[in-house]
C-alpha cells in the first residue's frame, strides 16, 4: 500500500491501496474486452501510476497493448509506447489514428484533453478496444459532465464508459513514532465517523521522529472513489443529469467517496484525519 512516488514506482495493482471491495471491482473491469475506463484527479495524484499498474496486471503475450503518452514516464516491457511530439504533428489524436491501424486490444491514452481525442477514444471503445485514460476532474461523476462539455454526445458517453476511478494521494503515518489517541467527536464528524466505528475508541498519529524528519509521516498511498456505470447511471447520463445527481445515485448504490475511503484508512491506522481533510473536498 505504500510509496506511489515516481522514484519507486509500484506496478502491482494489489499494492495501490485499494480496499478489498474496490480492488475486486477494478480487477474485473480492467479485464473487459471493450469500453473506456477513466482515472481522474489533479496533477500529481498518481493517475498514471494506476494506469501502469492496470496495464501490467492485464499484460500477456496474447494481448496487443499500445500507449500514447506525454511523456512516457516508465518503460513497460512487452508493451508498445509512443510519446507525443507536436513539432512533427504527433498529437494524441493523430497518434491514436495510427495506433488503430495496428489493431490493438488495449489502448492507454495519457490524457484526454480535447474533443478530437475524446471522440476517437469513444469510437475506439465502441469498436472492440479497451481504452484507459485520465481526465482532470475533482471526482468520478465530474468526468461524465467533462466529456459532455467537450462536445461528446450523452448517448456515446453512456454506451462507452465502463467505470471512473477518482483518486488522491495521502501520507502514511510513520510506523516508528505512531501513537494512539482519543479524538474529538467533532473532528471525527468532519470525515463522517463516529466514536462507535473506531477500534477501541482510538485513532493514530505520528509524534514526529528523526526517521520521518519530525513530520509524523513516511510514504504515500491512494484513496479512491469508484463509479461503475450501470443501467441506472446510463439513464441518468442520457437524461443529462448533472454530476451531483449522478454522484448521489452512485452513493445510494454503495459507492464510497474519496472522503469515505480516507475515513476507512483513518480507522485502520494508516493515515490521519487532517490528511484526509487536506486532500478531499466536502461532499455535497
Amino acid at each position: 500500500m505504500r510509496l506511489l512516488d515516481r522514484s519507486n514506482l509500484l506496478l502491482d495493482l494489489r499494492q495501490m491501496g485499494f480496499s478489498p471491495d474496490i480492488y475486486t471491482k477494478v480487477e474485473k473491469i480492467i479485464h473487459s474486452y471493450n469500453g473506456i475506463i477513466l482515472v481522474t484527479g489533479p496533477t500529481g495524484s498518481g493517475k498514471t501510476t494506476t494506469l501502469y499498474a492496470a496495464l501490467s496486471h492485464i499484460h500477456s503475450v496474447e494481448k496487443n497493448i499500445i500507449t500514447i503518452e506525454d511523456p512516457v514516464e516508465y518503460q513497460l516491457n512487452g508493451i508498445g509506447q509512443i510519446q507525443i511530439n507536436p513539432k512533427i504533428e504527433l498529437t494524441f489524436a493523430n497518434g491514436l489514428r495510427s495506433i488503430l491501424r495496428q489493431d490493438p486490444d488495449v489502448i492507454m491514452i495519457g490524457e484526454i484533453r480535447d474533443y478530437e481525442t475524446a471522440e476517437i477514444a469513444i469510437h475506439s471503445s465502441l469498436t472492440g478496444h479497451l481504452v484507459l485514460s485520465t481526465l482532470h476532474t475533482n471526482d468520478a461523476s465530474g468526468a461524465i459532465t467533462r466529456l459532455i462539455d467537450m462536445g461528446i454526445e450523452p448517448y456515446l458517453v453512456s454506451s462507452s464508459v465502463l467505470a471512473i476511478l477518482a483518486q488522491r494521494l495521502i501520507r502514511i503515518i510513520c510506523p516508528n513514532c505512531k501513537e494512539s489517541y482519543t479524538p474529538d467527536p467533532d473532528l471525527l464528524k468532519e470525515v463522517g465517523l463516529t466514536p462507535q466505528r473506531l477500534k477501541d475508541g482510538v485513532i493514530y498519529r505520528g509524534k514526529g521522529c528523526p526517521d520521518c524528519l519530525n513530520t509524523g509521516y513516511i510514504g504515500r498511498m491512494g484513496i479512491y472513489e469508484l463509479l461503475i456505470v450501470d443501467g441506472e447511471i446510463r439513464n441518468s447520463i442520457l437524461n443529462k443529469k448533472d454530476s451531483s445527481s449522478i454522484k448521489k445515485i452512485a452513493k445510494e448504490k454503495g459507492m464510497l467517496t474519496l472522503r469515505d475511503d480516507g475515513a476507512k484508512k483513518v480507522i485502520d491506522g494508516l493515515t490521519t484525519i487532517d490528511e484526509v481533510l487536506r486532500v478531499t473536498q466536502e461532499d455535497i
